[in-house]
């Protein structure tokens, strides 16, 4: 039986910090960050202080936020580039939409929430737009479950901060995925519409999650779990070349 890893408590606590500033559009008060997080006032105050001495966070004049700083923004562009994923995943999104002639999406995890990256298909252009504009949480949606499942301390994030989100159906969900290798969502985000959603991985990590979606008279479920063996092998197809 594999152990679980021994949690840096310091090193947790820094990342949810991050995360929580990132989540607030990039800046938030002490009050904030220690109310969401969980974490002690003073303590909060003491790894900000940290963090900001490490150039991970900053302080502006004549503004009580946080903002992030200049390190995690230059680690970003150094790590993350979101045009290169689009482009590299493209060929295995479009030969996914010609077999399932359903609404193809590009998601990829944004602190605690999910971001589209791409749309293919879509049924409302206008929708496609607005989706490809905000984030939405994680729970409930097929994209969501994948990176909880599959993204190494997102679930746990999640799970800390909001436990009333999480039931035990919904965690008895994400372990079915991470038996299965795709999520199921049969009408639970969005009134109408099924969905089914694989991982995208790049050097054995989860980088982004494809997912199908249409209306759930035209992809019921069998039908999802045979796109999902589909959408498989494209991804490993492209993998490959």
């Amino acid at each position: 039986m594999t152990r679980a890893p021994r949690m840096i408590q310091s090193i947790e606590r820094s990342a949810a910090i991050l995360e929580i500033i990132a989540q607030a559009g990039g800046g938030a008060r002490l009050q904030e960050i220690a109310t969401i997080s969980g974490i002690g006032k003073t303590t909060a105050h003491n790894i900000l202080q940290t963090l900001a001495q490490l150039g991970y966070v900053q302080r502006r004049s004549g503004d009580m936020r946080y903002h992030l700083g200049g390190r995690v923004l230059n680690l970003s562009r150094i790590a993350g580039d979101d045009h290169a994923l689009r482009t590299r995943t493209r060929p295995a999104l479009e030969s996914i939409a010609k077999n399932s002639g359903a609404v193809v999406f590009l998601a990829v995890p944004s602190g605690d929430k999910v971001a589209y990256l791409d749309i293919l298909n879509p049924h409302d252009p206008a929708m496609a737009a607005a989706l490809l504009q905000t984030r939405e949480t994680l729970e409930g949606s097929a994209v969501g479950l994948v990176f909880l499942a599959f993204v190494p301390g997102l679930g746990r994030r999640v799970l800390s901060t909001r436990t009333h989100a999480l039931d035990g159906d919904s965690l008895n969900r994400i372990e079915d995925v991470r038996v299965k290798g795709y999520s199921l969502d049969l009408e639970t985000f969005r009134p109408g519409w099924n969905a089914v959603a694989i991982p995208w991985r790049e050097n054995g990590e989860v980088r982004a999650s494809i997912c199908v979606s249409g209306p759930a008279e035209t992809l019921p479920r069998h039908r999802l779990i045979h796109l999902s063996w589909m959408m498989m092998k494209q991804v490993e197809k492209a993998s490959v070349q």
